[in-house]
């Protein structure tokens, strides 16, 4: 019988069967060792073809995001704006699966959250839940329908020959008022600094050090990336063929993100009425941090 190795199943997504399994199998080629720390290390800095293809999935991006612009009304739900984007993404070839290492974790390729459900948590490792379409799916897009002056977040991973690429942005059927647009900009603000650090060179914990000093000094200290006691602590997260990816800007992650590395940033805050924020994903090349996704050519908030 093979020796189960508790630590190894604890740090990589793999089930005691599935440990068993392999270990027998392979018993006659001496112990059986972990390898997934090195493939996750050779990840982390993407080729010039895999930047390539980030770049392309975010041209199909845009025009989901395009398109949830233009179909946007009073009483739309949010998944028929998730619809429309989806028609687009799936047109273009997304196979549907959205790639995570972390067992037994899994998430909706797109989020869109109105009012409301912008402040609804749930099981999974990120600051928006919303309340998905029945208890059988506990979060994410549901039936919520648009009203006017509520924060309408969207966040929608594409994927393009396996790549993700994953972007953030606000709607609202007429203005919002002046208390979610401060919040808006101070979460532009933290993505600035959290940008400028990792553009220097600096350690991803640094980014988070700094960033999450900004946001708590602005006031956003028990509202960021989730409301107490359900709140993330994070403000990035590497990604490529898989969405959760290393490093994180986070305590603890104490290097660089490396030349050719690709990371979302997402600063946001969450309230009972709703939550707000943004994101882009982001390559760190010989001239520094550049965004792949949108960026400017999307507005921050685009309103119905």
């Amino acid at each position: 019988m093979p020796v189960f190795n508790l630590s190894s199943c604890i740090t990589n997504p793999c089930t005691g069967c599935q440990y068993l399994r392999f270990a027998t199998v392979l018993s006659g080629l001496g112990q059986v060792g972990d390898c997934s720390p090195l493939v996750h290390r050779l990840r982390e800095v993407k080729s010039a073809w895999e930047i390539e293809q980030m770049r392309l999935a975010a041209e199909i991006q845009l025009t989901m995001f395009e398109a949830i612009a233009e179909v946007g009304c009073e009483g739309a739900t949010e998944l028929e704006l998730s619809a429309a984007a989806e028609a687009i993404s799936r047109a273009a070839g997304f196979g549907g699966n959205i790639n995570l290492r972390r067992f037994p974790m899994q998430c909706d390729r797109a989020v869109v959250v109105a009012g409301r459900a912008g402040g609804i948590p749930s099981f999974f490792d990120a600051a928006i839940g919303g309340t998905g379409p029945h208890p059988g799916v506990g979060m994410g897009t549901g039936f919520n329908k648009i009203k006017p002056g509520e924060p309408v977040l969207v966040d929608i991973l594409h994927a393009h020959r396996g790549y993700l690429i994953d972007m953030t942005r606000m709607f609202s059927l007429g203005s919002l008022d002046a208390v979610w647009q401060e919040r808006l900009e101070d979460m532009l603000a933290v993505k600035e600094v959290v940008v400028d650090v990792l553009d220097q060179g600096k350690t991803c914990s640094q980014a988070w050090q700094e960033g999450h000093a900004l946001a708590v000094e602005m006031g956003h200290g028990d509202h960021l990336m989730g409301q107490q006691p359900d709140q993330t602590n994070f403000l990035g997260h590497s990604l490529g063929l898989e969405l959760d990816e290393s490093p994180v800007v986070a305590a603890g992650f104490d290097r660089p993100l490396e030349l050719g590395g690709t990371m979302a940033i997402e600063p946001k805050v969450v309230y009972a009425e709703g939550s707000i924020g943004s994101e882009d994903t982001w390559v760190r090349g010989e001239r520094g941090m550049e965004p792949l996704s949108a960026d400017g050519a999307f507005p921050w908030h685009h309103q119905w």
